[in-house]
């Protein structure tokens, strides 16, 4: 470790000089002390991932030092994970979910209860539900998936994975009720029930859970004859991979779902989770490239309104808000944070997941930038928010930020904010 310490030191040194800045002069760029980058170049001090982002940006070292920051996986469990029931989406044990194969299509009907006819007051007899449910059942369900999503943007994520797979396992089931196509459909909404559980799980903090969920729609899609899911399920990995830092792993799961043969959208967030991989490493080019073919598939997609959108449907700008996104990955947050001003703007009010998600890596971008006050006014009133629903990945950049304005602990904002901002780090035990 003293080692790995020593050169980065000495590389950040030989860098800084070569570009003709002083201490004083380079700590003015990265808004770091003298002190702090004194100690960083003689060995004393280690560097984190995000220092060395900033000294890249401001020496245009194109990722060369972050290189040699020791990578450090995110934890795998950011908060109390998601407990299964016990009883599978195929109806297996939950332990048996890696071991079996994908569902038949009586599995499905046999797995849960049929929740959903309550929900929707269906008490027609079985005949009467065989001749003539189906559109009527498909339009109300469809209606009842989109609740459920803008239930997802409200509530802590633990509360709301049980009911999602529920209803997974509960469309499965009304298939018996239906015909062929019908039924298809159907099986198509239960996996993006699962798909959306799994994204769920992950915003809990338990990523084992959030894959295989995100399985369980593919193989549940997979029956219904869709092939593509396949593919968004290493979108949604992909996105496993970023918050947990692994830039490799990001690029490669990202790469396996850019295949031509693919619709434009799942093609789309694929290059968006890419140039985000691009950005963990440095590398602003091929970031930037990536970003400009993720919103030229992004503008080719033509949603079918019969079927679910994948991904985010609360991103008015989605170009812009990744850009940023990256651009403060990528060390430059003084350019981030304009971008981000802007984006967050457009944040429809009752997406409270997304506003807390982009405003406190809004706020995270003034700080890095050295604009603390500005950093503090945009996150203080994001907090109830943050508490509200209770995500991994966001609590991620929050800490980040608590990390950045412990270095002015001292300024009167900050220590305004800080109570606030330590009680939304630990959200109360869940009863």
């Amino acid at each position: 470790m003293q080692e790995q310490r020593r050169v980065f030191g000495a590389e950040l040194r030989r860098l800084r000089m070569a570009a003709g800045l002083t201490l004083t002069q380079f700590a003015a760029s990265v808004h770091y002390s003298k002190g702090q980058i004194s100690k960083v170049e003689t060995g004393q001090k280690q560097a984190t991932v995000e220092f060395a982002r900033l000294c890249d940006s401001a020496l245009d070292a194109e990722g060369s030092l972050a290189a040699l920051v020791p990578h450090t996986s995110g934890p795998h469990s950011l908060s109390a994970p998601y407990q299964d029931s016990g009883v599978g989406m195929r109806g297996t044990p939950a332990h048996e979910h890696t071991k079996t194969r994908g569902p038949t299509r009586r599995q499905l009907m046999a797995a849960g209860t049929a929740t959903t006819l309550t929900a929707t007051g269906a008490t027609s007899s079985p005949a009467e539900a065989r001749g003539d449910m189906g559109a009527g059942l498909l339009e109300t369900s469809r209606a009842l998936f989109g609740q459920h999503r803008r239930l997802g943007q409200l509530s802590p994520p633990g509360a709301v994975v049980p009911v999602l797979t529920e209803q997974a396992r509960s469309l499965g089931r009304l298939t018996e009720h239906c015909g062929e196509r019908t039924a298809n459909a159907l099986l198509n909404l239960s996996a993006r029930y699962a798909e959306f559980a799994g994204w769920m799980a992950q915003e809990s903090g338990d990523d084992e859970a959030a894959v295989r969920l995100t399985e369980h729609a593919v193989h549940i899609a997979a029956a219904a004859g869709d092939r593509d899911l396949a593919a968004y399920a290493l979108v949604r990995r992909a996105l496993i991979s970023y918050y947990r830092g692994d830039a490799t792993d990001t690029i490669t799961l990202a790469e396996g779902a850019v295949n031509r043969r693919l619709p434009p959208r799942i093609r789309g967030l694929a290059a968006q989770h890419l140039a985000q991989g691009h950005a963990l490493r440095g590398d602003h080019s091929a970031c930037m490239r990536r970003l400009d073919a993720s919103r030229e598939l992004l503008q080719q997609d033509c949603p079918d309104p019969t079927v679910p959108v994948l991904g985010t449907t609360n991103l008015r700008d989605p170009a812009t808000m990744i850009t940023g996104w990256c651009l403060l990955d990528l060390g430059r947050p003084r350019e981030a944070a304009a971008l981000l001003e802007k984006a967050c703007a457009d944040l429809p009010a009752h997406a409270l997941r997304n506003q807390a998600r982009y405003g406190v890596r809004r706020a995270l971008a003034h700080a890095a930038a050295g604009e603390i006050e500005h950093a503090c006014a945009v996150v203080r009133p994001l907090l109830p928010a943050v508490q509200a629903v209770d995500s991994a990945t966001i609590r991620l950049d929050l800490r980040r930020l608590s990390r950045t304005l412990t270095r002015y602990r001292k300024h009167p904002s900050v220590v305004d904010v800080s109570p606030d901002l330590t009680a939304a780090l630990h959200p109360a035990p869940v009863r």
